[in-house]
């Protein structure tokens, strides 16, 4: 027989109950048990949700619960003890979880209540609000429209893509972005879980044919040509374009960012959130070749708040047309806007960088409510890597391998 102490020892080596509220608000990234196999699971993002750990038929399973911000301590420890309950008698947990909640809620009832609660608010487009559900309704919803959204897999974005992957190229950008979106925000809700399955779907798909000359966005396997032909070109307005390609900033951005934003030495450039579309300051990091760019033009500089390219009158910014006018002089019939499409296209179909960490390097705002509450941070240190990456490939030194992001 076991000892007192013995047994005392064991049952303090798995307490229940661990956790408080107030530590479910505030602990740090990691997993932390609450005892009983359930778990807080904090996201570097600093996103929140429950885990419960438990065997099913003899294996070790990890199940999640739901995000915080659905489900309270309680009401998780709760769950979590009627599904040990569950898989104590032999079933299935797992499925006794989504059986009510999951089976009613189809993709097209999720497109639909984001549609309404994150689109309509937030676009000021009534174009792009209408159009972004019209794209759903014609190319998604007839495929997987009443697929429950837990289910929804890599096939069925495939089944969805696959007619227009390489026909209609701007469409199926858009298509699949809101496809990313709504089965994010399922996720994010608690309506399924793991990766989401539009990311990689192009390893399933054909090559898609290059954009010819008369799309405003220049393809990205001949940026390298363009940027050598951009930079033998003289002038301040080459220089800021150089500067917008290699940052994929916004022309506005460049254009009247100032010395005071500039920090040469750690390699950063903070623009202030009032000069930012989606109105955050929003932190780039600067490649050797960025900076490379700033050292020709600091001569120039007459105080710290001075323009990195000034104009003719030095008190004045460029405008977006001097920098449009360098591509037409070349020939290049896209437009300056149109070198953060190239920069995306390259980073989506060359590199396996996350999506979060695209969408930042573009400072896209969040536009999903509950994501954005959670996203604590702006993935800098990804972005280090992969804005030297971008660089080196845009300037030719890595035109044929493109380093691959963590």
């Amino acid at each position: 027989m076991k000892g007192v102490d013995t047994v005392a020892n064991e049952r303090k080596a798995h307490p229940v109950n661990k956790l408080t509220a107030p530590a479910v608000r505030k602990l740090g990234a990691g997993m932390h048990a609450d005892g009983g196999g359930l778990y807080l699971v904090v996201d570097d993002t600093g996103a929140r949700r429950w885990a419960l750990r438990t065997t099913v038929h003899g294996r070790r399973r990890e199940i999640g619960l739901g995000p915080v911000s659905l489900l309270s301590l309680g009401e998780a420890r709760e769950q979590a003890k009627a599904l040990r309950k569950v898989a104590r008698a032999g079933g299935d947990p797992i499925a006794e979880r989504d059986k009510d909640k999951r089976a009613s809620l189809t993709f097209e009832d999720a497109a639909r209540k984001v549609h309404a609660e994150q689109i309509v608010p937030n676009a000021k487009n009534g174009k792009h609000v209408a159009q972004w559900l019209t794209t759903l309704e014609t190319y998604a919803f007839p495929t997987m429209g009443s697929r429950p959204v837990h289910a929804v897999d890599q096939a069925d974005v495939l089944r969805v893509l696959a007619p227009i992957w390489t026909e209609k190229a701007e469409t199926v950008r858009r298509v699949r972005q809101r496809l990313r979106t709504v089965l994010d925000w399922a996720r994010t809700a608690g309506h399924r879980d793991g990766v989401n399955p539009v990311e990689g779907v192009e390893r399933g798909l054909a090559r898609q044919k290059d954009r010819t000359a008369h799309h405003k966005a220049l393809p990205w396997r001949e940026l390298p040509g363009w940027m050598q032909r951009i930079e033998a070109t003289d002038g301040m307005g080459s220089l800021a374009l150089q500067f917008v390609i290699l940052t994929a900033a916004r022309s506005g951005e460049v254009r009247l960012a100032t010395w005071a934003e500039v920090d040469m030495e750690a390699g950063v450039w903070t623009i202030a959130a009032d000069r930012m579309k989606a109105g955050r300051e929003h932190r780039v990091p600067l490649s050797a070749a960025a900076l490379a760019i700033l050292a020709k033009v600091r001569p120039l500089a007459v105080g710290s708040g001075s323009l990195l390219f000034p104009s003719k009158r030095a008190a004045k910014p460029l405008s977006d047309m001097t920098l449009a006018a360098v591509l037409k002089r070349l020939g290049a019939s896209v437009t300056v806007h149109g070198m953060r499409s190239t920069f995306r296209d390259w980073a989506e179909e060359s590199t396996s960088y996350p999506h979060e960490v695209k969408e930042a390097a573009l400072a896209h705002a969040v536009k999903n409510k509950v994501e954005a509450a959670y996203r604590r941070t702006d993935h800098f240190e990804k972005r280090v890597d992969m804005m030297d990456a971008w660089a080196s490939y845009a300037t030719g030194a890595g035109a044929k391998v493109v380093r691959l992001g963590a």
